[in-house]
């Protein structure tokens, strides 16, 4: 796929992994980048001022995927700008630290938040702009976890959300067959605000020093190399329905 000139569209696209994918994106040539926020207005009016310097067109609105019509304002909105889509990066989603042997703290409205944000909502955006989609033999890559592979992570729902995800991606890559493809990126471990939000900076300080001691790569990934792994995903012209694990290789030895 050659990216030069098209238009990509990130959903969560202003802050960690969206914010570098959106910047690499640009990088490649990408002529437009719509990218949707839910509570970073001060991060949207950086990523604007960031992509201006690539000289590539940028459009930001606020649009929380949990919520459908907001989701077809934003396919509207990006359709009016730009009049076409290339790229769709499902990376909005979000979480809720509950330990894993606390099941009563697990409780359904935990369980909604998560599948309706994590899964419904990359649906959501999938069938928004699935005509733009279809129209210009576009791709999308849908960010999950290594959390969809293995026990662990914030909580059970959180996992189990994710690995719906790889599910969703199967399903859309043979349900979007065959003008689009779909695929999926899973990260490990990656050094985010959302890292140091749920295990404090001096927390996560010490997870990435002992990863660093423990991955076969020694360090721990930045948002940057999740966004290489999305780059390369829109780049295999015969791949779709696959997911690539970006922790520096990590779950070879959990």
């Amino acid at each position: 796929m050659d990216l030069k000139d098209t238009v990509a569209v990130v959903t969560g696209g202003c802050t960690g992994i969206g914010r570098a994918t959106a910047l690499a994106l640009a990088d490649a040539g990408v002529g437009g980048i719509a990218a949707s926020w839910t509570r970073s207005a001060d991060a949207a009016e950086a990523l604007v001022a960031d992509l201006a310097e690539t000289g590539c067109q940028v459009l930001t609105a606020q649009a929380d995927v949990s919520e459908d019509p907001a989701v077809r304002a934003f396919a509207g909105s990006v359709l009016e700008r730009f009049g076409r889509v290339d790229v769709l990066v499902n990376n909005a989603g979000t979480t809720r630290p509950v330990p894993e042997s606390d099941l009563e703290g697990l409780d359904d409205a935990v369980w909604h938040e998560l599948l309706n944000v994590n899964v419904v909502g990359a649906f959501r955006s999938a069938r928004a702009f699935a005509p733009a989609l279809r129209e210009a033999a576009g791709a999308v890559v849908n960010v999950s976890s290594i959390s969809a592979y293995r026990a662990g992570g914030s909580s059970i729902a959180y996992g189990v959300s994710k690995a719906a995800m790889l599910q969703l991606t199967r399903n859309l890559a043979s349900a979007l067959a065959p003008e689009v493809r779909v695929n999926a990126v899973a990260p490990g471990t990656v050094a985010t605000r959302w890292q140091t939000a749920l295990h404090g900076e001096d927390g996560f300080a010490e997870r990435a020093q002992a990863e660093s001691r423990n991955v076969p790569l020694r360090r721990t990934s930045a948002p940057e190399h999740v966004a290489q792994a999305v780059l390369g995903l829109l780049g295999m012209d015969m791949v779709t329905g696959e997911t690539v694990i970006v922790d520096g290789g990590k779950h070879i030895r959990y």
